[in-house]
């Protein structure tokens, strides 16, 4: 009996103890109701308000639009266009098989791969079921209320020029960071300020309504690039054309307005599509105008022989006797195709004589060849801003060996870049002016520094045009419309364990009009496959192709023919 007892109050004690519990516990609810809406109502109410504002009111990012690239008459070259990236919170989501048929249709996506999808991630918070779609399908999305699916608002980069502009322009991650060209050098002038925005959302993460924007987004600065896209798709054109043509590895075009130093084009074999960057390669994202190094080979001559008349030593009709048609220096035997004989510098330049050059700059003191190419900026950084730029390769010598010196002066032994050696030509049509390299449209030309006398540089130019002539080694070069002038170059490529054999590089340096210079051209091909390989051959068509149709759209009156076949001419082409 004594057991039952202890049983029965065993029980009771325990219901008693629950009671007094639940009674305190109910008291205190109470009293803390009672002390937030009567004793401490502001305190109370705000309480009341934090707890449900946590559950209903969210601070969403605005994403602030990155700036435009464009060319320097406004053609956009990148632009950001709004999207909408497509997410699920998988552990709260709830949607009927209905509403999943619908989303499938409307992402263009298999309803079984979002819901393996969704499986898989069934105990995570975050889940991206379709990345970057239109507004308007963002907006059709919303409108199913789905629970636990909703948007995040970005910007998508666009580049209209794709490839012909790739090398320039560059492109962005998927953060919107510029990682390449030009996207990469004015990664922070670009970038726009995010905005804050207040929402008020029900409790399946909808947004019922805007409750206030205490932050604007701001957009970007947009930039004016120096290029002209016209030019730049000829430039691009034409030597794809050519590098397919010779089946070669790749190739450069930099394209120089004389009188600003502005870049008005500059393209790249290969190059690649920053709309579609699952074909991109490191080769093909390369700038190689501005990474990629060679030896200028005889575009060299020129310069040299601007240094050889600077001496005082030579005139353009200075004799050079160049028979027997070689020379030794040291253990080296350099030599002409043919014996050229008595000639004059001028013609060293038209036949591009290794024999006369070597004469030439043999005569002179050592510094003299390498004190004028260090003045027209080989060595010298461009500046462009744009990862991985070279400043090229130069020797400096306390004493030059008479090979190393004859060598210099028709381009061995030496690297620069492609925009380099545009830079150097420039200097020389500028009449010996060098002006800094501009990638952004200048509202006024930069000031220049002269280099070298105007009168010197002239008699160059005048050499350089015969080049170009009939009994010269760009014959290819010429233009009906604009007379021009320039120099080739054809020199062995430079690999690991030196020049390798059957591998070229093919050059053609020059500028147009020849008598009053508006644009330097450089054109370079690497390693061309075939009986083509010569600088005459491969890339002076190149440079043609783009002094003539380059001049005309940039609205230059053509000074080969008269006004009136010129015009005949140009509707026979259609242009």
């Amino acid at each position: 009996m004594m057991a039952s007892f202890k049983r029965w109050l065993s029980a009771e004690w325990r219901f008693v103890l629950v009671a007094v519990g639940l009674l305190l516990l109910a008291m205190s609810l109470v009293g803390r109701m009672l002390m937030l809406q009567v004793l401490d109502i502001t305190h109370g109410v705000d309480f009341l308000k934090r707890q449900g504002d946590s559950r209903t009111v969210r601070v969403e990012k605005i994403p602030g639009p990155r700036g435009m690239l464009t060319d320097r008459n406004g053609v956009p070259l990148a632009i950001s266009t709004p999207v909408v990236d497509i997410i699920a919170d998988p552990a709260h989501l709830v949607f009927t098989d209905d509403e999943l048929q619908q989303l499938a249709f409307l992402l263009e996506m298999p309803a079984a791969d979002i819901q393996s999808k969704l499986e898989r991630y069934q105990a995570k918070r975050y889940m991206l079921i379709k990345r970057e779609v239109s507004p308007i399908i963002a907006d059709a999305v919303a409108e199913l209320r789905i629970k636990g699916i909703s948007g995040e608002e970005k910007y998508r980069r666009f580049y209209p020029g794709g490839e012909v502009t790739s090398h320039l322009v560059g492109y962005v991650d998927r953060k919107g960071r510029g990682q390449e060209g030009f996207e990469n050098t004015y990664n922070t002038a670009l970038q726009g300020d995010d905005g804050r925005r207040v929402l008020l959302k029900d409790l399946h993460d909808r947004t019922i309504k805007v409750l206030r924007q205490p932050k604007d987004p701001e957009p970007g600065d947009d930039i004016a690039l120096s290029v002209d896209m016209r030019l730049q798709y000829l430039a691009y054109r034409e030597l794809k054309t050519a590098v397919a043509k010779h089946r070669a590895d790749a190739g450069s075009v930099v394209v120089l307005d004389i009188h600003t130093g502005e870049v008005l084009a500059m393209a790249n074999q290969p190059a690649f599509n920053p709309n579609d960057r699952s074909r991109m390669n490191i080769a093909s994202v390369r700038n190689r105008a501005v990474t990629d190094v060679f030896e200028p080979g005889s575009t060299v001559k020129p310069l040299a022989v601007l240094a050889a008349l600077e001496a005082g030593k030579f005139s353009p009709d200075s004799k050079i006797d160049t028979n027997p048609g070689y020379v030794r220096v040291g253990r080296k035997t350099l030599l002409d195709p043919v014996n050229y004989g008595l000639i004059d510098v001028t013609k060293v330049i038209t036949k591009s004589s290794q024999v006369g050059m070597t004469k030439i700059a043999l005569t002179l003191e050592p510094e003299v060849v390498p004190s004028m190419l260090r003045r027209l900026g080989f060595a010298q950084p461009i500046d462009s801003g744009i990862p991985g730029e070279s400043t090229g390769y130069f020797p400096y010598r306390e004493r030059w060996r008479k090979i190393e010196q004859a060598s210099l002066s028709f381009g061995h032994g030496v690297s620069v870049t492609a925009a380099q050696l545009a830079r150097a030509y420039a200097t020389v049509a500028a009449r010996g002016e060098i002006r800094p390299v501009s990638f952004v449209k200048l509202s006024e030309p930069s000031k220049g520094e002269q280099v070298v006398a105007p009168a010197l540089a002239d008699q160059v130019i005048g050499m350089a045009k015969t080049v170009v002539g009939p009994t010269g080694t760009a014959r290819k070069a010429a233009s009906d419309l604009y007379s021009a002038a320039g120099k080739t170059g054809t020199t062995h490529k430079v690999g690991a364990k030196g020049y390798e054999a059957g591998k070229y590089i093919s050059i053609f340096a020059g500028f147009a009009p020849a008598d009053n210079p508006q644009i330097a051209v450089v054109v370079v091909v690497d390693d061309p496959k075939g009986r083509e390989y010569y600088g005459g051959e491969v890339a002076a068509p190149v440079f043609s192709a783009i002094i003539e149709d380059g001049l005309r759209l940039l609205n230059v009156a053509p000074d080969m023919l008269s006004p009136e076949s010129s015009e005949s001419r140009l509707v026979s082409r259609g242009m």
